[in-house]
């Protein structure tokens, strides 16, 4: 399936194409530069592994409400998954992401994630998210907020701290210039003491960035089809 909708300016010559990943879950793929939303190998399951497990819930039981920063709203998946996990793990989450090119509702409607999740009663949930007007805050349930800010990340600032950021971004042969020193440095103001970053990404320049940001740096293995991903600590002693 093809959408006849040209994404905004980064991407203009490109198109997105609504894909099967192989978990069965949907991803978006800007093919004139064979891009993807997410993981082919499947992309709630690279979503669960990368942001969920090593992101959100080593905080769960730990600290509530949870603060999450995400870098590319993207389809929404992950803060999707971050609602059913508040709902399931009965904790607050005041989630806030940046996103420079929103879907369209052509796209979003046809994401299928509450269906291959088997929660279809919390489909309109993950619609609201797409809904939700930007710079405002919201809630989702009694147990989530979110905030969404349509802009680059570039741009963005705030004076609030957060305890984890899921950085997942389009990596670095897309994206260079959300992969500089200047964005990990940005990430890691961003943080509360003993914060943590995580990414798919695992390549040693990035590695290098965060490290000279100030991360302490964990290897991890990565979702199915990545041998490796990334998680990032910001120690109570770094700043």
């Amino acid at each position: 399936m093809q959408y006849n909708i040209k994404v905004p300016p980064i991407f203009a010559t490109m198109m997105r194409e609504l894909l099967i990943t192989a978990d069965g879950s949907h991803t978006l793929q800007l093919p004139d530069a064979e891009i993807t939303y997410h993981s082919r190998f499947g992309a709630i399951q690279e979503s669960e592994h990368v942001y969920i497990g090593a992101g959100l819930q080593p905080f769960v039981g730990n600290t509530d409400p949870i603060r999450v920063f995400e870098v590319g709203f993207g389809t929404g998946l992950n803060a999707f998954l971050a609602y059913l996990e508040a709902r399931e793990a009965k904790v607050k989450v005041e989630y806030e992401a940046v996103e420079a090119f929103p879907l369209q509702k052509e796209e979003y409607k046809q994401l299928n994630y509450a269906h291959v999740l088997r929660k279809r009663e919390l489909a309109e949930s993950f619609q609201m998210m797409h809904q939700a007007p930007w710079n405002r805050n919201i809630k989702i349930g009694q147990l989530f907020s979110l905030t969404k800010h349509e802009t680059k990340l570039e741009s963005f600032s705030t004076d609030k701290k957060f305890h984890v950021v899921f950085f997942d971004a389009f990596a670095p042969s897309a994206q260079p210039e959300l992969w500089t020193d200047e964005i990990m440095q940005q990430m890691f103001d961003l943080l509360l003491p003993n914060g943590i970053l995580t990414t798919y990404c695992s390549k040693g320049e990035v590695r290098r960035s965060l490290e000279r940001a100030g991360f302490l740096i964990e290897k991890l293995p990565g979702p199915r089809g990545k041998r490796e991903m990334m998680r990032a600590h910001k120690y109570q002693d770094a700043e």
